[in-house]
């Protein structure tokens, strides 16, 4: 960017905060936010009419106030689809980790108080012929059923609206229009859907007292999406068998009961946080701002689907 535009680069690795937002969505053209970089209807009120694209590093948009955006006349676009494989892989990882207890394995191989195997120690649950929900069938949601299908789960989804029957057949996974009894009838439950109007607390207390005792809840996605504090009521009260968690009603803050459960395996935000993944994040950045410079409509433009 610093050699196609006039560049201002945050070297500090941070969120910014709301004074440099301000300050920075006063003097630029186009901005380019983080996920931590929240932007609200007060933000867009106070900037000047130069500011006209805003081109976020990331895919999800629950960051920026989309229709404050729009009655600013600001065009917002994201990065979809290059984190997809590297987010799926880390939801992968936890439907894995937490019913095998990898992470109490490595703990306790660590503390030096392993007495080595026996017939009952660190007993965990196979996941092949488990079923595993999956809320949210889009890009990521369709690459986790895709993993799974690959270790024998069998694999249910709820959705706004159906997927095609091909997709449902290369995924063999069976659509629940009701959510209740996807939660219901779910052995795993993974959280992949964005954090939207509908979205938000959608998993509230009541859905999750639906959960089977024996399952296990998996979020990669937003935690704005579940009742955090509901879930962690259920964890501790043995209502849910264990969770596996990469992100955080409060973050950097941890809720303290969480860090106190060996049944959950936390992860700090990592599920798309690999080299590749960043590189290809930022070239899509670049190739939105370049199409706007050049008269165009961005290829990844947000549009109203997501308000």
């Amino acid at each position: 960017m610093g050699e196609l535009f006039d560049t201002r680069f945050r070297t500090d690795d941070t969120p910014m905060t709301r004074a440099e937002l301000a300050q920075a969505i006063d003097a630029c053209d186009v901005l380019v936010p983080t996920v931590t970089d929240h932007i609200d209807a007060e933000l867009f009120a106070g900037a000047s009419d130069r500011l006209q694209l805003i081109a976020s590093f990331g895919s999800g948009v629950d960051h920026i106030d989309l229709r404050a955006a729009r009655a600013k006349g600001v065009i917002v676009t994201n990065t979809p689809g290059v984190l997809t494989e590297d987010t799926a892989d880390m939801t992968m990882a936890l439907i894995l980790s937490v019913p095998r207890r990898l992470a109490e394995g490595e703990k306790l191989v660590r503390s030096g108080t392993w007495a080595g195997w026996s017939p009952s120690g660190m007993l965990g649950h196979r996941i092949g012929g488990k079923r595993l929900g999956i809320i949210g069938m889009g890009r990521i949601g369709q690459a986790v059923a895709r993993r799974a299908a690959a270790f024998g789960l069998s694999i249910s989804y709820h959705n706004r609206h159906r997927l095609p029957e091909a997709v449902e057949r290369e995924t063999g996974a069976l659509w629940h229009p009701d959510l209740d009894v996807l939660l219901e009838t779910s052995d795993i439950i993974s959280v992949n859907c964005p954090l939207n109007d509908d979205s938000r607390g959608m998993i509230d207390a009541r859905r999750i007292g639906l959960i089977e005792p024996s399952a296990y809840f998996i979020n990669t996605s937003r935690a704005e999406i579940t009742d955090e504090s509901a879930l962690v009521d259920a964890l501790a009260a043995g209502k849910i068998a264990g969770a596996g968690l990469d992100v955080y009603a409060h973050e950097p803050a941890v809720d303290q009961r969480l860090l106190s459960l060996s049944n959950v395996v936390l992860l700090p935000h990592v599920g798309s946080a690999t080299i590749e993944g960043r590189d290809a994040t930022g070239a899509k950045v670049i190739a939105n701002i370049r199409t706007w410079v050049d008269g165009h409509r961005p290829p990844d433009q947000v549009l109203e689907g997501w308000v």
